[in-house]
Order: structure tokens, then C-alpha cells, then sequence
């Protein structure tokens, strides 16, 4: 890797694509289809030159400092840093290899030390520490002002008030954070991805759909094996535990996909022992007793108190259902089996799959003909048309990172260019595993010009075969509407400054656009747009649709709780308040056992692939999604409450929260939309959740 940067270093600008001005695209788009490995040091390189340029300029002006010649020139600098920073993390979430690992090693460390060093700048801090002290009497907008609290926040949160040896400490724990993070995410990738096991035998398979028996035949064609391919990319483990008859089988897939990243060249457990001391330590140098109180000042929460209370809320509202539930499927189990036996969680997803199919006679394999990947694409983009009066058109010369990614133009109500929209469906070897969306480039205003954003969703779904084409599971359009969600987040963004824009919001608030837009799943007013037969064309069923709606709360209380025994673990790491250097296994069952229902083998141990808190943004945020969902449940009901497409509120709704961003306080924004704070009733009536 090393020789190749080096030879690298001699690329002429000409000879790299980032230096190219404006990218030679229409859109500006980012020249994903150009880019080789060796461009991307050079490139960083000369970002990081160019975006120390710009900051001395700020620090050398010798005007006094003012709201234009400080934070509006500290918001516009970093282009290049920014658009090379885009290409390179989607490449390493979507085609990671050894050499894009290794250099993100170092691109970590480099990164962490650059923006250190703008932090720590006492000069840049001087200035903007200058205008936000006279921040009463500039006249701001409402805009200009959360920029200027926001950047001035973001400094004090970065140790720039920070002096002597505190100021370094914090400067080395940084560049350690940084580099841990990355570590924790490439083993996790890597854990994953070593697993695989080849059947030879297709009755060990017995149970499993035809579907997802061709799909691992094709697996193992790839590999040049014989056999079925069973690995532990969500398709493969999500059908293998939910169909396979053989519990001894299921048990060794369980503990592998438990298991992952927890011993040898790939253990996570020193990792997360370092990150949660690093995070404690410079939480602590900051002012504050733990990192969850350092990070939810920036969160609707605001403090450890809040979320606990909450958590603590849903736990005894769902708690008594969930147990319920678990002994509806302990009993369902016995009698399928004819005798008693101690249900595990190997157990879980294959006797709810059998009983849910007994109960509603409704089940994935049901549906999934009617669930063709191409129609669910119509009808996702044709719900935004129906809410928001946007259309979406297929642009071949978008360029993007693979063959599978595909360009999409897409226009307003009015006709106009509002974003760029990449989809990238399928799992593949160097793609890390669930869904997420992506601001390639967030919206902002530069010189009069409105730049418009380039937004990405990126899934894992079930790939098409030999015989059939790509068929979801309806938990798999669900998360499309989801992560469409978040990319209408994106792409409805009308703000002036960059981070301010689209998801750029407290990250409590950002789930609700995403989980708001997974409702519409079960309506038949929805459905009935799209899901017909893959073969036939006929559509689907009305007795159908009746079937998914009566099945929604199946389980939702088994649901809830491991959501939240994530949101207890999460701030159980979170809210250490000394080092950390005990027993992993033993500290994780402590830490949500008020939450489960039924508990995991003692020598597994879920943390060490828990890349949402250890190698993403959720840490002490894990709460948000049922903090969320609680929004959404509220969202939803009043966008809904006199018909299923209501382009009015829809478009309020794109108003004053799609729009807007992280320009102003997110429970200012809600209260504009709704009229009024939610609560947790309109989830609890959705779930069927009643209190005594």
C-alpha cells in the first residue's frame, strides 16, 4: 500500500479526476466512474493544503472579525476536503477491499489531525469567539444565528477552550478515538465476511423457499463451489433463521452471526474497551461526567435522566406484552413440535415465521411475488409523486461507484432540477451489511446559486437469480420507504449553509422522515399502485393487504423491547464514568438485561458487531429510534387523518421539517408542523399497546 501512494504522489493534477474543475458533469456530480485508488492520497493531500489556505486567510483578515469574514468563510471552506471525504467513505461503505482499509487507516488519522488543528487554532477561535459574543446585535436571521451557535458549540465541543496538557490529552485522544472507530468497522466487516458455510446436502436446508435455496446455489456458483452458500449478509441469515427445520443448524448460524468480531485478528473487544475510555476521558476534559451527557446537550433529550425515563416508559408499557408474546410462541412452539422444549433465540424467528403463517395465514414467501424490486421502485418514487408532486427520471450519465448504482434525475412539482439520487440495492463482498442513506453532497447557497444536493440509499436486499428476478420481503420494502425517507430529507433541503442541511439535525429527530414514510407499507391505497404478481400481473389480493394490516402488532412488543435493551446497552457504555477494563460479557447482559425477554447465550456477545454505536453516529443515540417512532406514530396519524395521500399536510410537512434542516430547534419545528409536542399515545395505540 505504501509503494502505491507513493507512486501516486506523482500524478499530475491533470491526471486526477478530483482536480478536474467542477468534475466535467452537469449536475457536478462527483467522479465516482474516474477514480482509482492511487487519486485518493494525492487528492487529500492537496484538500487539506488548500482548506489550511482558507483558514489562514480567516485568521490573517485583517478587518475585524464579523459574521461574512469568520463563520461564513469558516462554513464555505473545505470544498475539495469535502467532495474527495464523499467519494471515499462511499467507497469504503460500498466496496471496501484491503488497500481502501489500510488507507483508511491513515486518511482516519490524517483527518482527525487536520480538523484538530482547526479546532485548537486560539487565533480562528479568537474571531469566532469575537462575533458570537456580539451575537445580539448583528441583526441575524434565524438561519445565521443557529450557524453562528453551532460553529461556535462545535468549537467549545472540540476542546478549543482547552489549555496546556488538557489541550493535548485531548488532541491525542482524538486522533486514538478516530483511528479505534475505523479498526472497530473493518473488523466487523471483515468477521462478516469470513464466514461461510457450503451445503451439499440440500436437505439440511429442509424448509427453506425455493427463492432463497436459488439464491445460495448462486452464491456458491460464484465462489466456484458446489453446493448452497450460506453467509451472513442479512438476505442469507435473516431467510436461514426464519425457514431452515434443522434447529442444530440454526443454533451454529445464530452463534456465528454473535459471535462476530470476537476473537483473533479480528477481535472488537479491545476496540470497544478503548473507545468507550477514550470517549469517557474526553467527555470528562470537556466538563462533563460521561460521554452521554457530553453528546445529548445536542439532542432532544438533553440529558441521561431524560432518555432513562423514557426507555424506562416504553419497558413498562411493552414488558408485560412481550412476555405474552414469548409464551404464545414457547406454547405454539411445543405443540408444532409435539412436545416441550426451552425455546432460544435460534428459536425465535423460525416458530414466530411458522406461527404468524398459522395465525394470519400471511407470510414473507406470500408476498414476495408481489413484491418485485422494479415495481416497489414505482411505487416508492410514486408515493413522493402522489405526496410531493416530484418525479424521478433514469439518468445513465450519472456517474457512479458500480455497474449495480444507478443515477436518477429529480425534478420539483414545478419542473425544476431539485437532487441527484443514487440507488444501490444488493449485497456484495466489500459492502458493509443493513441500509443507510447518504448526502454525497448536502444542498447549500453559494454567491446566489442554489447548488442542489446528491443524495444515496443503500440497501442489502434479496438479488435476483437465474429464474426470478429480485424479490422483497415486505420487511425489505419497508426499509426502502425508509431510507427514502431520509433521502427526501436531502433532497427537499432549502437552506442556505451546508451543515445546516437535510439530515444534518439532532440525531433524535433525524429517524423521524425515515420512519414516518414506512407507514404507507400496509395501506391498500399504496399497495394497490405497484405490488402486483412477478408473473401473472394480477394484483395483489384485497384479503391480502387485510392480512398484513391484522398481522402489523404481531410480536411488536417482543419488537420494542430489543430495541430498547439496544438503547440500554448503548447508554450503558455510555454513561461510564471510569475506566472501563472488565468483563465485556458479563457488562453487556448487566446492561440490558431489564429489557430482555429472552436472553442470548452467555459466551455471545452482541457489542462487538454493534457498528451503530462503536463505528457510527448512535452513540448515546441508540434511544432515537423509538424516541422516533414516537414522533412518527404522532407524525403520522395527522398526515393521515382524512386521507391516505394528503398532498397538503404531506407538503406542510416537507415545510416546515423536510426543508428546513438543522436551521432551527427540532421541537420548533415539530410544534409548527403538528400544533402541538408529542407524546408516546399515538405509538401506543398504533402498537395496540394498552395501559392500565
Amino acid at each position: 500500500m505504501t509503494a502505491l501512494i507513493t507512486a501516486s504522489a506523482a500524478l499530475s493534477a491533470a491526471g486526477n479526476p478530483f482536480f478536474a474543475k467542477r468534475y466535467g458533469t452537469p449536475h457536478e456530480t462527483l467522479p465516482f466512474h474516474k477514480v482509482k485508488i492511487e487519486h485518493f492520497m494525492p487528492a487529500f493531500d492537496e484538500a487539506f493544503k488548500r482548506h489550511n489556505a482558507e483558514i489562514e486567510a480567516i485568521v490573517g483578515n485583517k478587518s475585524a472579525p464579523d459574521f461574512q469574514n469568520t463563520i461564513e468563510a469558516l462554513e464555505y471552506s473545505g470544498q475539495l476536503l469535502n467532495d474527495v471525504s464523499s467519494v471515499f467513505y462511499t467507497l469504503t461503505g460500498t466496496e471496501n477491499n484491503d488497500e481502501l482499509m489500510a488507507l483508511n487507516s491513515e486518511v482516519a488519522v490524517k483527518r482527525t489531525e487536520h480538523f484538530s488543528r482547526i479546532s485548537m487554532n486560539e487565533k480562528l477561535f479568537e474571531r469566532v469567539q469575537s462575533v458570537y459574543n456580539q451575537r445580539e446585535a448583528l441583526g441575524l436571521n434565524v438561519e445565521q444565528t443557529k450557524l453562528l451557535e453551532d460553529t461556535y458549540e462545535s468549537f467549545e465541543r472540540s476542546g478549543a477552550s482547552l489549555k496546556g496538557a488538557e489541550r493535548e490529552r485531548y488532541k491525542e485522544l482524538s486522533v486514538a478515538l478516530s483511528k479505534r472507530t475505523v479498526d472497530f468497522g473493518q473488523n466487523a466487516l471483515r468477521s462478516t465476511n469470513a464466514f461461510e458455510k457450503v451445503f451439499v446436502s440440500k436437505e439440511d436446508l429442509k424448509g427453506m423457499p425455493e427463492d432463497a435455496l436459488e439464491a445460495a446455489r448462486k452464491r456458491a456458483k460464484d465462489k466456484n463451489v458446489d453446493g448452497w452458500l450460506i453467509d451472513l449478509s442479512a438476505p442469507s441469515y435473516v431467510s436461514f433463521m426464519k425457514y431452515v427445520e434443522n434447529r442444530e443448524l440454526r443454533e451454529q448460524l445464530y452463534r456465528a452471526y454473535n459471535t462476530r468480531a470476537m476473537e483473533g485478528a479480528f477481535d472488537n473487544r479491545p476496540v470497544i474497551k478503548d473507545i468507550v475510555n477514550y470517549r469517557r476521558e474526553m467527555s470528562v476534559l470537556l466538563g462533563s461526567a460521561n460521554y452521554a451527557e457530553h453528546a445529548l446537550k445536542k439532542r432532544m433529550a438533553e440529558n441521561s435522566e431524560n432518555v432513562y425515563h423514557f426507555l424506562d416508559q416504553l419497558r413498562d408499557a411493552y414488558l408485560p406484552v412481550a412476555q405474552q408474546e414469548v409464551a404464545a410462541i414457547q406454547g405454539f412452539a411445543a405443540g408444532y413440535e409435539g412436545r416441550y422444549f426451552s425455546l432460544e433465540p435460534w428459536d425465535w424467528s423460525y416458530y414466530s415465521e411458522k406461527m404468524k403463517k398459522a395465525q394470519f395465514d400471511v407470510s414473507d414467501e406470500m408476498l414476495r411475488p408481489y413484491f418485485k424490486l422494479e415495481n416497489v421502485i414505482d411505487g416508492v418514487f410514486g408515493l413522493a409523486t402522489e405526496l410531493y408532486g416530484i418525479r424521478f427520471e433514469k439518468n445513465a450519465k450519472i456517474p457512479t461507484w458500480n455497474e449495480e448504482v444507478e443515477g436518477w434525475d429529480v425534478f420539483d412539482a414545478d419542473g425544476s432540477f431539485l437532487a441527484v439520487l443514487y440507488t444501490d440495492f444488493h449485497p456484495r463482498k466489500g459492502k458493509r451489511a443493513g441500509a443507510w442513506m447518504s448526502a454525497v453532497n448536502s444542498q447549500y447557497r453559494l454567491n446566489g446559486k442554489d447548488i442542489r444536493p446528491q443524495i444515496s440509499i443503500t440497501m442489502n436486499f434479496t438479488r435476483s437469480t437465474e429464474n426470478k428476478p429480485s424479490l422483497l420481503t415486505y420487511d425489505e420494502v419497508t426499509t426502502f420507504l425508509h431510507e427514502f425517507g431520509h433521502a427526501l430529507h436531502g433532497m427537499f433541503s432549502d437552506v442556505t449553509y451546508r451543515s445546516l442541511a437535510g439530515t444534518s439535525v439532532y440525531r433524535d429527530f433525524v429517524e423521524l422522515p425515515s420512519q414516518v414514510m414506512e407507514n404507507w407499507a400496509s395501506e391498500k391505497e399504496f399497495l394497490d399502485k405497484f405490488a402486483v404478481h412477478y408473473e401473472t400481473g394480477a394484483p395483489i389480493p384485497a384479503e391480502l393487504i387485510e392480512k398484513i394490516k391484522a398481522a402489523q402488532n404481531f410480536n411488536v412488543a417482543y419488537a420494542c423491547m430489543r430495541q430498547l435493551s439496544f438503547g440500554y446497552l448503548d447508554m450503558g457504555w455510555h454513561t461510564l464514568e471510569a475506566d472501563f477494563d472488565g468483563d465485556l460479557l458479563e457488562f453487556e447482559r448487566n446492561a440490558w438485561s431489564k429489557a430482555i425477554v429472552l436472553p442470548q447465550p452467555e459466551d455471545c456477545f452482541m457489542s462487538s458487531g454493534f457498528s451503530h454505536l462503536f463505528a457510527g453516529g448512535y452513540a448515546a443515540g441508540y434511544y432515537s429510534y423509538k424516541w422516533a417512532e414516537a414522533l412518527d406514530a404522532d407524525a403520522y396519524a395527522w398526515m393521515v387523518r382524512t386521507r391516505v395521500f394528503d398532498a397538503e399536510t404531506a407538503n406542510d410537512f416537507r415545510k416546515h421539517i423536510l426543508s428546513k434542516g438543522g436551521t432551527e430547534h427540532p421541537m420548533v419545528l415539530y410544534k409548527r408542523f403538528r400544533g402541538q409536542e408529542p407524546g408516546i399515545e399515538a405509538l401506543l395505540k398504533r402498537d395496540g399497546i394498552k395501559i392500565n
